[in-house]
């Protein structure tokens, strides 16, 4: 049976589809309109249109529509009386039709169930769907949470989620113990009262606005930055913060608009690096006694993670670190992209049960849920303009190129899904020399203040980075830093930062043979057991996904070769 994950979005749309409880697809919409962060309220169609695509089914084999409480047309809502109407009628026929937030339609007609203000026909016919399908919504932050336990074997946790905002909070903390799951925090109960004023999401998303950058878009910029700067405007954000003895963070800050003109006024007078400083320091100190609160009231030995928030892989090696807890788990997708999994995830609990989901949990394997275009990959570069094909070990091959200095990307496997890249769609260097941050950021357009995050084979990972049970997880998919061994600090200076630590990536052979080869060829040659992974990407554009933007970056001399299951493909 499948299930069909939504998130309509204003940013970071994405679709998802399970058949029983295996992920088979999923997918941004930014990676298919190129767009970066791209959602514009309603059903995403053409994510739709591609998970389906990728697992061969069409709309009406759906069984399960599970989507987020997110921007629906006007014409799928059923208590719309009079005037509203009739306008709502009138726009529809023109094509210019109003979108609304669900989860506030539902706190306007002071309801907690979303079907009661749903025209479910209405909404299952005008996408295409079969008139006999489920239709499901469910709580953001509730989305958030559940896939930091399904895809975990723990007995006990703490779900912890924080964001910018979603139905009506900007935090959720949930008990997870004897096989059943408890809301500590951010229920749907929180629907009905007045929104309050306390996302430490949105303070960093301001903060990062008035350093110039994007809010929703930017904020690792600052993350970088932080480490250059003194927290000399810690105190004035702290005072405006509290963290209750129940664990809940408030703020005194009477609305947003308040909040953006406290932090852009602390701005004006402050070094952007103290900026940055300072509110990393906010984020960190107020979160982490959040979650110690939490902890004890709960009593969890492991800690999972999403939302927005938790993008801060700073933040989550703190939480790690300084709590007591024996594992971290950082859902990949921690972003509102993530969300669609787990609108799927709810409605399966939904509809078996607890203990049958807590039945079919499991760790994630990878990351490879989009497309797979390896069948096209050698045509379109072997068919390229002024491309040359070399054949040989493409391990070897690849590493040869990257020893003399070059970089270039791997492009195999199905696309990734989640923010980060991860061996399908990323551009390999050398970590040896630290030049290569520079001179690579250039050709790709970009103004970073991280390095470039490290690559490792999971056999050498803790020879390298201070990596145990704690973390080796969320390292498999670079949610979260660690300490650099000092003996290899100045070996890889390229994949090290200020402060002695780096964001790896932790790779298994069977999760992707090529890139664990060419791992391990690197290694024979020049002794190093890391290479440096970045995204495959231009500034402000979305990862490349398929293979005529992969034969575009080669054209563009973004990088130097592209390196396949078969074959090297460099500029003749």
């Amino acid at each position: 049976m499948l299930t069909l994950g939504l998130h309509p979005g204003y940013h970071d749309a994405s679709a998802c589809l399970f058949d029983g409880y295996k992920l088979l697809a999923a997918v941004s919409r930014e990676r298919l309109t190129r767009q970066k962060g791209d959602g514009r309220g309603d059903v995403p169609d053409d994510c739709v249109d591609e998970v389906l695509a990728i697992a061969g089914a069409s709309r009406k084999d759906v069984s399960t529509i599970a989507s987020t409480r997110s921007a629906l047309r006007q014409s799928c809502y059923s208590h719309f009386k009079g005037r509203r109407a009739v306008e709502g009628r009138i726009r529809e026929a023109l094509g210019r039709e109003k979108l609304r937030f669900l989860a506030l339609e539902m706190a306007r007609a002071r309801t907690l169930d979303p079907l009661a203000i749903i025209d479910r026909e209405r909404f299952l016919a005008a996408h295409g769907f079969d008139a006999a399908a489920t239709l499901h919504f469910a709580n953001h932050h509730r989305c958030h949470a559940l896939p930091t336990l399904f895809f975990t074997d723990w007995d006990d946790a703490l779900l912890y989620t924080a964001d910018g905002g979603g139905d009506n909070v900007q935090y959720s903390m949930h008990a997870f113990r004897d096989g059943s799951l408890e809301t500590l925090y951010g229920d749907d109960e929180d629907l009905l009262v007045d929104n309050r004023v306390d996302s430490l999401g949105m303070a960093y998303g301001f903060c990062t606005q008035a350093l110039g950058w994007k809010m929703n878009r930017h904020e690792g910029k600052l993350t970088g930055l932080a480490a250059l700067g003194e927290p000399s405007q810690f105190a004035a954000m702290r005072k405006h913060f509290m963290v209750t003895e129940t664990g809940e963070i408030l703020s005194d800050f009477k609305s947003y608009s308040a909040m953006k003109a406290f932090l852009f006024g602390l701005a004006e007078t402050s070094s952007r690096e103290d900026v940055a400083a300072s509110v990393q320091a906010l984020l960190e100190e107020t979160i982490l006694a959040s979650v110690q609160i939490m902890l004890r009231r709960c009593g969890a030995t492991k800690l999972g993670l999403a939302g927005g928030v938790f993008a801060n892989v700073r933040l989550n090696r703190l939480l790690a670190e300084d709590t007591d807890v024996d594992e971290v788990f950082v859902f990949p997708a921690m972003g509102d992209d993530g969300l669609s999994v787990g609108a799927c995830l709810d409605a399966l609990a939904e509809r078996d049960g607890m203990p049958s989901w807590l039945e079919q949990r499991h760790r994630l394997d990878d990351l490879y849920l989009g497309r797979d275009h390896t069948g096209d990959i050698d045509v379109v570069l072997g068919n390229g303009h002024n491309i040359t094909r070399h054949d040989g070990n493409p391990a070897d091959l690849a590493v040869a190129r990257i020893s003399s200095g070059e970089a270039g990307a791997i492009y195999s496997r199905r696309m990734e899904f989640g923010p980060r890249a991860l061996g399908a769609r990323t551009i390999l260097g050398s970590p040896a020399d630290h030049a290569i941050n520079d001179t690579l950021n250039q050709r790709l357009e970009r103004s970073e203040f991280m390095p470039f995050a490290p690559v490792v084979r999971e056999e050498r990972a803790s020879e390298v980075f201070e990596i145990s049970s704690l973390n080796a997880y969320a390292a498999r998919f670079m949610t979260i830093t660690c300490a650099v061994r000092p003996e290899w600090k100045d070996r890889i200076p390229a994949v090290v930062h200020f402060d002695d630590t780096a964001r790896p990536q932790i790779v298994r052979r069977d999760d992707n043979p090529l890139y664990h080869d060419i791992l391990e060829a690197f290694e024979r040659e020049s002794g190093l057991p890391v290479l440096i992974n970045t995204s495959f990407n231009v500034h402000e554009e979305p990862i490349v996904d398929t293979p005529q933007q992969c034969l575009k970056a080669l054209n563009d001399n973004r990088i130097d070769f592209v390196v396949t299951d078969k074959a090297l493909y460099s500029l003749a």
